[in-house]
């Protein structure tokens, strides 16, 4: 196959949420006839509601720094499937993704045809695949691995990991993970196993209760990142407003960081990334203070309070604890100015309380619905306005390129319009105003 045709085989495998399957096996026995590649380098997995990208992105480039071989996987893309899959910073190429694939995909039908495989492996299965298989190849040293969704059942947990750390557990994909916070950070927390070394956040009682408890019954002593964080403002430039932040752990002080990933929410990733840092530090990787302070001020992820114009900020938030993150940075450093709000949203995630908490703060609303079968539509979206937001001064239009247009004819010169609700809407806004043209 040539990358065009890796791509659209993948993408017939269906949705990677709606076609995804329970269970480890099918990908485990992928992973053994391919030879087991995970094998061949050590392994940070990553989970969480929200941050485990950031952690990933952050880790990555501290790692980079430090001169390590890296492999970064992570979900979902944004404009290319090959962002998924990050060898030293770079994405793969398309011939190398299209050669990998190929290889997946025979491997796949060959298991398949002789009963080896429970079912043809999901798109999320063969991709992880793909990627692990990629790190072997290109000698990574260290493989940085974002799960996908949950921990207990997700295919990058058939890696098996040699470190795990948690990112902020809150309420989102309740039909795959459970209704409850508690049941939730059960299912993440299964990535913790037996010999892995681990790194959590302080968090709500209830997440941390089942934390420690899968800590305690796989014998795992964990590591705590450092909730000593100071941090201060850098506004010199309207169009790039940061913070200027020190991390200070049992063993170092990390100071005068001035991370290019925006957001106060993001202090507890870096510090989740550092406390990973010092791990590795244990396990014989040489990483030293200023690659841990570069590193984190270097660090990029696309579509996480992202200014890609002076005027126009997109963020991924798809759940209440993203889109109060949102409202805290419009709060802090857009304070005053007129927002012109573009929504768009997935059927699965909590609308009504994404909408209470963001759209008050615009003074335009924008619904529509990203190209994504899961996606809903912009009359859909209007019936979750919150009783504080006239639903008749809404507009709803059908398509991502005619809302672009839209907010930009009724902003003002000085105002800014948002694009959230959604990484798949963030991901369509980027590659339209990039090249013109829709996904």
């Amino acid at each position: 196959m040539n990358f065009s045709e890796a791509e659209a085989y993948l993408f017939s495998l269906g949705n990677e949420v709606e076609t995804m399957k329970l269970g480890l096996e099918n990908i485990t026995a992928l992973l053994a006839e391919l030879g087991d590649p995970q094998t061949r380098y050590k392994k940070v997995q990553v989970a969480g509601t929200n941050g485990k990208g950031s952690v990933c992105a952050f880790l990555d480039s501290i790692c980079r720094v430090a001169d390590v071989r890296t492999g970064l996987y992570t979900s979902p893309h944004l404009i290319s499937i090959t962002e998924r899959i990050k060898i030293d910073g770079v994405d793969i190429s398309d011939d190398e993704f299209a050669r990998l694939a190929t290889r997946v995909r025979e491997v796949s039908e060959s298991l398949l045809s002789e009963g080896g495989l429970a079912y043809r492996p999901t798109f999320f299965e063969q991709v992880t695949a793909i990627a692990l298989l990629a790190f072997a190849e290109a000698g990574a040293e260290l493989a940085i691995l974002e799960t996908g969704l949950g921990g207990r059942y997700d295919a990058v947990t058939a890696a098996n990991a040699e470190i795990a750390a948690i990112t902020r557990i809150d309420l989102d994909h309740q039909e795959y993970l459970g209704e409850t916070i508690e049941e939730i950070a059960a299912e993440k927390a299964a990535i913790i196993h037996d010999g892995s070394k681990v790194v959590l956040l302080h968090q709500d009682e209830r997440v941390e209760r089942i934390l420690v408890g899968r800590c305690r019954e796989v014998g795992v002593e964990p590591v705590w990142a450092t909730e000593n964080i100071s941090a201060s403002r850098v506004d010199e430039d309207p169009s790039f407003k940061f913070h200027l932040v020190t991390l200070t752990t049992e063993s170092d002080n990390y100071s005068r960081i001035e991370p290019h990933i925006r957001g106060r929410h993001q202090f507890q990733n870096m510090a989740l990334a550092a406390g990973l840092a010092e791990v590795l530090v244990d396990e014989g990787f040489r990483i030293s203070n200023l690659n841990v302070c570069i590193g984190l001020g270097t660090a990029e992820h696309g579509g996480r309070l992202e200014m890609i114009a002076p005027d126009i900020l997109v963020d991924g938030a798809h759940n209440p604890g993203g889109a109060a993150a949102l409202l805290e940075f419009l709060d802090e450093f857009h304070n005053g100015r007129v927002v012109t709000l573009v929504f768009g949203a997935m059927r699965d995630k909590a609308i009504t309380e994404i909408a209470e908490i963001l759209w008050p703060r615009a003074e335009s609303i924008i619904l529509t619905q990203p190209s994504n079968s899961r996606a809903v539509t912009a009359d859909e979206l209007a019936r979750f306005a919150p009783s504080t937001v006239d639903v008749r001064e809404v507009t709803k239009i059908d398509t991502v390129a005619k809302a672009i247009e839209k907010a930009k004819q009724i902003t003002p010169q000085d105002g800014l319009i948002l694009f959230t609700g959604s990484l798949y809407l963030v991901g369509e806004v980027k590659k339209i105003l990039q090249t013109g043209s829709a996904i």
